[in-house]
């Protein structure tokens, strides 16, 4: 059996992760799960799947984890300290899905613990994928891409060497609000953004989509993954989600992973990787689909996605910067404080206003995260005067 572990259990995909494994129960055995604030969840998860460990985020919650397991068996436990010690813990393979900075340190450590990690994080990747491309290089650790678009390159460069590409292409959907003009934009609303046209996500991710910020930090993810150069690495805008990347070869030849837009898929390749397992999901129809559709993204009526590279090409800790900035101001137009097209002005405002030095240590990297969230707090301060 292969023994796992789910950071950000509770979240959409730790339970996309949970439900194959629920398909699978003689191949997989649960050592820990975790979660940031649902207690009543991750203890249920906990309990169904027998997990020797569950582990909340919050502190202030470990008498409440602790009550809703009692009996049970299982150890519980609380606070940062406690995810990076079950992020240690003795499992072939752990799933980084916890959303945000929050997830770096339990990635690292699983890393520099020479463990097979599935990223679903991109944000711990994009502030640190230096560091993290190095611990997982020094411990002999297997770094396996979760995002559909990361994990679609990952398939297509099966068995070849990166030296023979010539380009990746990264897909996007466009979000819900590919067609519109900056006027129309203006007066979006949160429940608009979340609605995303073809993906189920969470609320944040959904928003990121939305202004395309997304697909900017996973163009920085795979400039870490699959080091050919930020110079080969391009954004192409494809509105039903069929090819989520490519990779095209010196030889011209240019292979493209598809399937029906549904995280299970790509979880399921990297749960099984090097194998495969059978998933619920739906079959490829092509026919019923009809036709595939292609445009280059628009600079100008999402910006995010040139702030995005200019911040790859920059390099040490601007990345940390865009994404902590970004953080901040989608969370900031989830509650209703900042309007849609706030988000971008407000990422550059922080870009031209603060940098810091390249980091070399994850301390490094929550410094830079946290000075840059001060600093997008006074811009929209001014901004809401």
């Amino acid at each position: 059996m292969k023994r796992v572990s789910i950071f950000g259990a509770t979240g959409s995909v730790g339970l996309s992760t949970l439900d194959l494994i629920r398909r699978e129960p003689d191949a997989y055995a649960v050592v820990a799960l975790t979660a940031n604030s649902d207690v009543d969840s991750l203890a249920a998860l906990a309990r169904e799947t027998g997990a020797q460990m569950a582990v909340i985020g919050q502190e202030r919650l470990y008498g409440a984890l602790k009550d809703a397991l009692a009996g049970s068996g299982i150890e519980a436990a609380a606070g940062e300290a406690a995810l990076v010690e079950a992020a240690q813990a003795d499992a072939d393979w752990t799933m980084a899905a916890i959303v945000g900075c929050a997830g770096l340190r339990p990635t690292m450590a699983a890393l520099k613990a020479g463990r097979t990690v599935a990223l679903a994080n991109k944000e711990s990747l994009v502030s640190a994928g230096g560091l993290m491309m190095e611990a997982a290089a020094a411990s002999g650790a297997t770094l396996l891409p979760v995002d559909s678009e990361h994990n679609a390159i990952f398939q297509c460069l099966a068995g070849s060497s990166l030296d023979d590409v010539a380009r990746i292409t990264l897909t996007a959907s466009g979000g819900p609000f590919r067609t519109r003009s900056r006027a129309e934009m203006a007066d979006i609303t949160p429940a608009q953004a979340v609605a995303h046209p073809n993906w189920s996500m969470g609320a944040k991710i959904s928003v990121d989509s939305a202004t395309m910020m997304n697909k900017g930090l996973e163009l920085i993810e795979a400039a870490h993954l699959f080091p050919v150069g930020l110079d080969r690495i391009e954004i192409l805008v494809h509105p039903q989600s069929v090819i989520h990347s490519m990779v095209e070869y010196r030889d011209r030849s240019t292979l493209a992973q598809l399937g029906s837009p549904d995280m299970r898929i790509p979880i399921a390749h990297a749960l099984a990787w090097p194998q495969r397992i059978a998933t619920p999901c739906q079959p490829l129809d092509l026919a019923r689909i009809g036709r595939l559709d292609f445009e280059a993204p628009d600079m100008e009526r999402f910006p995010a996605l040139r702030l995005a590279r200019a911040a790859a090409e920059a390099g040490g800790a601007t990345p940390a910067i865009l994404n902590a900035a970004n953080e901040v101001a989608v969370a900031a137009f989830l509650a209703g404080r900042i309007g849609f097209l706030d988000i971008a002005m407000i990422v550059e405002d922080v870009l031209n206003r603060y940098s810091a030095a390249s980091p070399s240590a994850i301390d490094d990297v929550l410094a830079a995260d946290g000075q840059a969230r001060e600093e997008a707090g006074l811009v929209m301060e001014r901004l809401t005067a």
